[in-house]
Parts: structure tokens; sequence; C-alpha cells
């Protein structure tokens, strides 16, 4: 396998416009980010509200997703659930489709043990011969990856990486001493996205990279050039501006503020989201003309 994942990678919003998806600002945001020099894209995740979407919605943004970035970037799609002979089902209906990997996130709600970890995911790889990215994130699952697991998952040769949001300094680092120099190590906390890459992660799937997005990739070249001192200028900004964008669920607050510069034409969520409070979008506001938040 020699799909590789490093940099910065960009987990796209999904707009919405009078309830449907607005695929005109969707490709929008594709040229911009593109533009702006992200290294992939990733629909579908979190930040995607995936749980929101129906499948002939999931089709539609992937089909866009790989047509418009035209192998300009690599596309990892999310795929993933709670049910693993529906993932595959579904990794089956999307083959069609050129993109690169799948980001698939840890079985949520049933809590599986680790050996059920390890089971779902190797089946998982086993089902496609794409990369597939693991994504831990127990804050969101209430299922830790312990590394343990996920270095076993490691030897699996698609299993190419993991979006790192495990919400434990110790468990992250462990993870970056331990792994194998060819599994990646992305991380998914947005807050500590230069801490981690001063301890070695290869990138960032980041959410809050849909602002200030050239800051953002700015500190990752850092990084890559040995400049430990130009990445801490770059992130500098960076640091008291990420956790507003997490101040209410995302991507709330992320939308508002791509509505406000006119990358989207709605900052609409689909519920059980909704949009941002009146106090947070003053806040925004006031940062937006602070900082310009471009």
């Amino acid at each position: 396998m020699t799909t590789t994942m490093s940099g910065l990678w960009l987990p796209l919003i999904t707009p919405f416009q009078d309830g449907a998806v607005d695929f005109t600002s969707y490709e929008r945001l594709i040229e911009h980010f593109i533009g702006q020099g992200v290294d992939a894209l990733f629909p579908l995740g979190t930040t995607g509200e995936s749980p929101a979407l129906d499948e002939a919605e999931v089709d539609a943004l992937v089909e866009r997703t790989v047509a418009v970035a035209a192998g300009r970037v690599p596309v990892f799609v999310g795929i993933g659930g709670n049910a693993t002979h529906k993932v595959e089902k579904t990794m089956r209906r999307l083959e069609r489709f050129a993109f690169e990997g799948i980001v698939s996130v840890c079985p949520y709600y049933n809590r599986p043990s680790q050996d059920g970890l390890i089971a779902h995911f190797s089946r998982i790889a086993a089902a496609t011969d794409r990369a597939v990215a693991i994504y831990n994130i127990p804050y969101r699952t209430a299922v830790n990856l312990s590394n343990d697991a996920l270095l076993e998952l490691a030897e699996v040769p698609n299993i190419v990486g993991v979006k790192d949001s495990s919400g434990s300094i110790a468990q992250s680092l462990d993870l970056l001493q331990r792994r194998p120099k060819d599994f990646a190590v992305l991380t998914g906390e947005d807050a500590l996205y230069f801490t981690m890459m001063a301890q070695g992660a290869d990138g960032g799937i980041l959410a809050a990279s849909h602002l200030m997005t050239a800051r953002f990739v700015e500190t990752g070249r850092r990084f890559a050039a040995n400049d430990l001192a130009g990445a801490r200028a770059a992130w500098a900004p960076l640091a008291a501006f990420v956790p507003l964008l997490f101040a209410e669920a995302n991507p709330m607050p992320i939308k508002y503020l791509l509505w406000r510069q006119g990358l989207i034409a709605s900052p609409e969520c689909r519920l059980p989201l909704t949009r941002i409070s009146d106090g947070l979008a003053k806040t925004l506001d006031a940062l937006l003309v602070d900082t310009g938040a471009t």
C-alpha cells in the first residue's frame, strides 16, 4: 500500500440551504481550500454532519468531491458505523468513485471490546483494496481504541494511519513513540496541532482549518522544514482562535463564519444541530472584524 498520510487534511463541512445540500457552495469550498494549500480532503466526517445525510446525498457528495478535486489532492471518504456489515455494504456501493481511501470511525453506542474493534477494522480493511485510516474519538463514540489494539491493526497492509482524537496526550505520545515508521498519526485535536506536530505527528485532520487556513498550512510546512520558531510564529494567532470554533457543537460555529465570509450561502445545520447562539455569533463577528479569520 503506497498511499501515505501527511500534512493538513480538511474534514469538509456539508453546506445546506433551505434544507437541501448546497452543491454550489460545496464545490466553491473545494476549490477555495485546494487553492489555500490543504493536502487532502475528507468529506463525510463529523464536521460534514454525515449522520444527517441520506444515501443519495452521500453518493452525490462523494461524486462531487472526487470530480472537483480532479486528482489535485487525495480524497479520503468518511465511511464508518457501528454495524460492520453495513460499513462493508457502503464501501461496496461507493467503490465506483475514484477516491484514495476511507476514514472509518470506531463503532459507537454499542461499545465493543478491544477484540471487537480489532475484528471490525480487520474486516473493513479486508473488504477493500483502498487505504484505510482509523478514527479514534472516544469523546463521541464512548469507546477508546487502545494503542495496543491500534498497533496490532497497523500490521494490516492497507490500514495506513489514524486520526488521533483520543483526548489523552499521554496516549498520543505513547502512540507516536511506538508506531511503525510506515504508520501515520494525524492529530484530530485542533487545539493541540502545534503540540502534536512538535512531538512528531505527521499532520492534522482539523475542522478549525476551515478558517485561517493559510496559517494552518504554514504551521505544518514550517514543521516539515524543521523550522520550530517559524512554526511557533505561524501558530501563535491560532492558539486563542481555535477554542472559539468549538464553543458550541461542531460545525455550527465554523459554518457561521464561512457564511459571514460569503463562502457558503447559509449557516444551516441539520437537526438536531441548530444555528449558533446569538451570544457566540456576536463574539465571532467581533473576531471576524479583528482578525479577518480568513
